[in-house]
Formats: structure tokens, C-alpha cells, sequence
């Protein structure tokens, strides 16, 4: 069933309160079908994302990450997330940016995308293109459709100017940023209603304006000729 079900909200709050391995085992056939209502959510999300933009991942199932934590280089010992999450990767490497879905109950779930670790040489070309002309990216920021879904660009940033560009620059609120990301948050009414897979597919559509122009700016150079 595409619709988020209570059981799996029960699952994951039972499994925060238990969270070790002998409780898993015990009610890993708990698990399992939890884990079936999430491929299924993530299958129904998949196809709806494929009408509006060409999706790599190829189904539900593999969108979905892994529920047990890596725990080596961590101090929560805890071996398992009390979370669902998910993401998918735009087909071909003309197109950027990732999607990603998160469930938890308590109003932790929230759908989000953008780019999370820009490489160099990519946060150095967006750079160089907010520092020409930031008027395109201003108004893909400013559309209605952007701020009342996400409200505005989030992302790690510098405190004062990167390297080679002006702290005095028009742009350099923009010019400081890292990180490009974008989300909005659910209360777990929201993600429970039947309509909550469409919800989260029109967030993802959201995106779009701006996977595209990040797109067009990191397949290009700075004269607007592909990059071989």
C-alpha cells in the first residue's frame, strides 16, 4: 500500500524504546512488513517522480537505505535507525541534484534535496556564476512556488567571502554558501493521510527550477559551452 500506515509510526517508536539486537530479532517479521509498506510508498513515489523528471534509481526498494547503523566511529552505540529514509538520483550526469525522503514519527519527517557536498571544482563554478549574474538564481529563490514550499535555501556557509571573490560583492550572501539544500518538515498527520505520497512527489517538483539551472551551470563552462 502506497499510504504511510500507524503500524509502521508504532514500529519505529517501539523500536527507539528497544533498540537492540534481541529485540530486533524478535520482531523482525514486524520489521519486514513495515519495511514492504516503505518499498511500496517508495514505488508509488517513483513513478510519479518519472513524469515530471527521469529518475536513475530504478525501484522503491533501492531508494530505501539500510536500517542497521554504522556504529565503528560513533558514540551512540545503538545498532539500528528509528527512521525510514530514502533517496533518489536524477538519470545521467547532465542532471543534478538528489532527492531525499526521511519518516519518523514525533514531526521528524521531512522531505529535502539540493547538494549536500558540492565537490572544488563544482562549488568553485557555482561560485563563478553567482559572481556574473545571480539574477536567475535570486528569482528561482524568490518564485512563490520555491518559498511557500521550502520558505528558503539553507546549507553550511562561510562567515565572510571564499578565496578569489569580493566580501563586498552584491551576491555574497549567496557566494558564502557550501551547501545548496532545501526542505520541509511534516507532522505525522500529514504523512499519514492517503494524499501524502502525492504531497511529497509536488515537493520533489518543487525542486526542479533549481536542479536545472544547477544543472545547466555545471554542465557548462563559463562562456556556456558544454563540458566535454
Amino acid at each position: 500500500m502506497a499510504q504511510i500506515q500507524t503500524s509502521n509510526f508504532k514500529f519505529l517508536k517501539d523500536l527507539e524504546k528497544n533498540n537492540d539486537r534481541d529485540w530486533f530479532t524478535e520482531n523482525k517479521k514486524r520489521y519486514l512488513g513495515e519495511h514492504e509498506h516503505m518499498i511500496s510508498f517508495a514505488d508509488a513515489l517513483l513513478a510519479k517522480m518519472n513524469e515530471h523528471d527521469d529518475i536513475e534509481t530504478p525501484t522503491g526498494k533501492k531508494s530505501l537505505y539500510r536500517i542497521y547503523r554504522d556504529v565503528r566511529f560513533s558514540k551512540d552505540k545503538a545498532p539500528y535507525k528509528t527512521h525510514w529514509g530514502g533517496a533518489f538520483k536524477r538519470a545521467t550526469k547532465l542532471r543534478r541534484g538528489g532527492y531525499y525522503f526521511h519518516i519518523q514519527p514525533g514531526g521528524q519527517s521531512f522531505i529535502g534535496g539540493g547538494f549536500w557536498a558540492p565537490n572544488k571544482d563544482d562549488l568553485q563554478r557555482i561560485r563563478e556564476e553567482i559572481a556574473t549574474d545571480a539574477s536567475e538564481l535570486r528569482a528561482i529563490l524568490a518564485d512563490p512556488v520555491f518559498v511557500s514550499t521550502f520558505e528558503t535555501l539553507d546549507g553550511e556557509q562561510l562567515k565572510t567571502a571564499p578565496k578569489g571573490f569580493d566580501k563586498e560583492h552584491a551576491a555574497i550572501d549567496l557566494l558564502r554558501y557550501k551547501q545548496f539544500i532545501f526542505g520541509r518538515n511534516f507532522s505525522d498527520e500529514e504523512v499519514l493521510k492517503p494524499d501524502f505520497v502525492e504531497v511529497a512527489n509536488q515537493t520533489f517538483k518543487a525542486m526542479r527550477p533549481f536542479f536545472d539551472f544547477m544543472s545547466d551551470v555545471l554542465t557548462t563552462d563559463s562562456n556556456g559551452e558544454p563540458i566535454e
